[in-house]
């Protein structure tokens, strides 16, 4: 039972034949948000990451008992979703997680219908979940890291496009959550599953709005500084690795380096500490800020440690935060 939003845009039309089309006929629209309307009356900002903008999709899903709830922003290249948690209450699932969700209902599907090949690889941007990361190594697939374009919430679940698509990717949720229901699972469940499976992380970004031409020189002093005096500990843990993007090398604490093999140089920061937290800095390439992509590892001993391993990882945050000053 699925509801999707199209956002006043240009999935309206092709995501609903599409999930047709797969064999879905349960699909409930709101008819507010099905309106071509440039100035998106029904939404703050039509951006599938804002909890905001699927609040009306949530509200017609808990009327009808659905699902999931999916909407796609108004190109329809990206996709923002929902579910139920283990309390029966909805839940906005974040790209990192339905990032998850897609690489570990794919690899399980190809092993089990034998499509998985040697040649296989998955490609992440360097600000993802390196929980992506152990679940490749795991399951022994290639993964290759890449810059941020628009980093949010764009997914590329197959390779017949050359672009992230939020067509096939609602297509892909709807499939996981029929397969998930299959063995009386949400979408929740299974991403519980990953997380005692592979490790619990927690994702936070920080903006810090810098506006006009003075904003722009201090960006540039934040990034100089970082450079210049690169943090030994965060958040209580060491610094043990250093990987600047705009000199293509990584540092470790003992001083030695080694080269990033990236096609070109960007201005991006990252530090890795010893508890596994990552810490990603770089200025906005559209906008007046500078982005803090703050990702803290912890474990999940059991499917309902949720809550326990969500408020160590908030503390985590919060002593990251502070030892950046943000």
């Amino acid at each position: 039972n699925i509801v999707y939003s199209a956002m006043h845009g240009t999935g309206r039309v092709i995501v609903p034949l599409c999930l047709r089309s797969w064999g879905f006929q349960n699909i409930n629209v709101v008819p507010e948000q099905m309106v071509v309307d440039g100035n998106f009356p029904t939404v703050v900002s039509p951006n599938p990451e804002n909890a905001e903008a699927l609040s009306m999709a949530i509200e017609l899903a808990k009327k009808i008992d659905a699902d999931i709830v999916m909407a796609s922003d108004p190109d329809a290249d990206r996709v923002g979703m929902a579910c139920k948690d283990d309390k029966g209450e909805w839940v906005l699932i974040n790209g990192n997680q339905t990032c998850l969700l897609f690489l570990y209902y794919i690899i399980k599907n190809r092993i089990a219908t034998g499509k998985m090949q040697p040649t296989d690889f998955i490609v992440k941007t360097i600000v993802t979940t390196e929980l992506i990361k152990a679940v490749a190594d795991k399951n022994k697939i290639e993964m290759i890291d890449c810059y941020t374009g628009e980093e949010s919430y764009g997914f590329l679940a197959e390779d017949f496009v050359r672009d992230k698509d939020a067509v096939s990717a609602c297509s892909l949720l709807a499939e996981i959550c029929a397969w998930a229901k299959d063995q009386g699972k949400t979408l929740y469940d299974i991403l519980m599953d990953i997380y005692v499976e592979y490790g619990f992380s927690k994702e936070t970004t920080v903006n810090v709005v810098k506006p006009g031409k003075s904003g722009a020189d201090e960006i540039k002093a934040m990034m100089d500084n970082f450079r210049a005096n690169p943090p030994k500990e965060i958040g209580g843990s060491a610094v043990e690795l250093v990987k600047d993007y705009k000199t293509l090398k990584a540092t470790d604490a003992q001083g030695n380096s080694t080269a990033l093999n990236m096609p070109e140089t960007s201005n991006v920061l990252q530090y890795f500490t010893v508890d596994g937290t990552k810490i990603s800095v770089r200025p906005s390439g559209t906008e007046p800020k500078i982005k803090f992509y703050i990702e803290v590892k912890g474990e999940m001993g059991c499917p309902k440690c949720y809550g326990s391993a969500n408020a160590e990882a908030e503390k985590k945050v919060e002593a990251v935060r502070k030892s950046l000053g943000i």
